[in-house]
């Protein structure tokens, strides 16, 4: 399968879109992950060839929007995503949580209809195996306690998203030094 391959500029650093011929997105991930986007893309297409490709002006312009402030911006990006069933079960349920809310993994596992608590362990699996972070919110899943855990782009860029979408009050910039 051959995939399009663009850096896009994010206040989050840079982030890798994935994209096929009808400009479907497969993956997107943060540039400094690109083994886990290999090992994403490995895990869902037996063969696959990654060719460097300018950015869409349709995707630029979404996701810059987003950024800016425009927290429904992504709705309209279409992606294709291949997964487990219970994958795509999770990954259209984070698309129901809307921006400035949260749920924790427990929560989403009832929502699915699993009603033991160990549960949410599989559903936290098929979080952190989404490969379209930020369009697909897996962010805005976080522990029962509150914890801001389980993220794959790191506890300090979940912090930055979920402040940006009103979920958390800022706190007075402890990530932005890194």
């Amino acid at each position: 399968m051959k995939l399009h391959l663009t850096t896009i500029a994010t206040p989050l650093d840079d982030m890798l879109l994935v994209t096929d011929e009808s400009a479907h997105i497969h993956a997107f991930e943060f540039a400094d992950h690109r083994a886990r986007l290999h090992r994403l893309l490995r895990a869902r297409y037996d063969t696959y060839e990654l060719i460097d490709a300018p950015p869409s002006p349709t995707h630029v312009t979404a996701i810059d929007r987003y950024f800016a402030g425009d927290l429904h911006a992504l709705d309209s990006l279409v992606t294709d995503t291949a997964g487990s069933d219970l994958e795509r079960r999770v990954w259209v349920a984070l698309l129901e949580i809307p921006p400035g809310r949260t749920k924790t993994y427990g929560e989403l596992a009832r929502a699915l209809g699993f009603t033991d608590p160990r549960a949410a362990i599989d559903i936290g699996a098929a979080v952190g195996a989404n490969p379209v972070e930020v369009i697909v919110p897996c962010h805005r899943v976080i522990g029962s306690n509150g914890e801001l855990k389980g993220y794959a782009g790191g506890p300090h860029r979940k912090r930055w998203l979920l402040e940006h979408e009103g979920a958390l009050a800022p706190v007075n910039d402890l990530f932005a030094a890194r």
